[in-house]
């Protein structure tokens, strides 16, 4: 019996006119889109749908509006089931809401909390990301831990197959960068961002996070999220909550989430939300696996 995961994407997978089709063709996104647009005071509608870049781009945007849409698809295929959910960095909020975790208002003011806290650490502390293509993890956190006489700089993101992304402070993650060179790295490219995603200079985020997610309304998940912390799955509502908060400064263990998935007997992946990126990224992974996307409205039509 094959088992269904839902899988939701982080920052980096949003583009202009993203959840715009959702909005003529479904009554319901619709209604999720103007609910949102009011809650948050801000016309994120307008961003998603017409641009301009820059602004989508903009980390406070970005991850309501990747957030919105994820969540507004789960909504509308909720009868097509699931056994258990994992979203990337930002995506673990969506994938929360799809499990019945939180509720989409308290995420989506969360969400936008927690982009805004990202956003404001970025300018106090700035950093940089890279992605280093080729090296094995343990390869890439000994050159890290090298690199670090010269600045803050730690793995990120543990993509998978040979993906990795490091994160910190700009002397650091450079200095990281030439490191891996030496060690026969295939590729090494600085990512253009507005902070050092998953480091300690997102502390000042994670401790604004952390008042916020103290009197979020957070419940038992009515199915498991494999955290991006642990790799592992979850489902009681302090080990969520604890989680989201130490997210933010640790890596995101994605490689680990989906080999531990396949290993749980699971075999089809549906990506819920914009873009193709853990399509990728499970198909690099696990040659083998089922994958397949549920992006636009055409997308939902097929499972309806």
């Amino acid at each position: 019996m094959s088992k269904r995961a839902f899988l939701f994407p982080g920052q980096g997978s949003q583009y202009i006119g993203m959840g715009k089709d959702l909005y003529e063709n479904s009554v319901e996104a619709k209604e999720m889109i103007q609910t949102a647009d009011n809650i948050l005071g801000v016309n994120l509608s307008y961003i998603m749908f017409n641009g301009p870049e820059d602004e989508l781009k903009q980390t406070e945007y970005t991850q309501p509006a990747i957030f919105l849409h994820s969540v507004i698809l789960a909504s509308i295929i909720r009868r097509l089931d699931f056994e258990a959910s994992a979203g990337h960095s930002l995506g673990e909020y969506s994938a929360l809401v799809a499990s019945g975790a939180i509720q989409f208002l308290d995420a989506l003011k969360l969400v936008r909390f927690r982009g805004q806290s990202m956003q404001q650490a970025g300018i106090e502390n700035p950093g940089t990301l890279a992605a280093i293509i080729g090296l094995s993890g343990d390869a890439v956190e000994e050159a890290c831990l090298e690199a670090s006489a010269a600045g803050i700089v730690q793995c990120a993101n543990f993509n998978g197959a040979g993906q990795v992304v490091i994160s910190g402070s700009i002397d650091g993650v450079r200095k990281g960068m030439e490191i891996c060179k030496t060690k026969g790295a295939k590729l090494v490219k600085e990512l253009v961002v507005s902070g050092a995603f998953h480091s300690p200079l997102m502390q000042s985020a994670k401790d604004k996070l952390g008042v916020s997610l103290e009197t979020a309304n957070i419940f038992n998940a009515r199915r498991p999220v494999y955290a991006n912390v642990t790799a592992k799955p979850i489902t009681d509502k302090d080990t969520i909550k604890n989680l989201l908060f130490e997210q933010v400064t640790s890596p995101v263990r994605w490689e680990e989430t989906i080999r531990n998935m396949v290993a749980d007997g699971f075999t089809e992946f549906v990506e819920v939300g914009p873009g193709k990126v853990l399509q990728g990224l499970v198909k690099r992974i696990i040659p083998d696996a089922q994958v397949s996307g549920i992006d636009k409205f055409t997308d939902v039509e097929k499972y309806l």
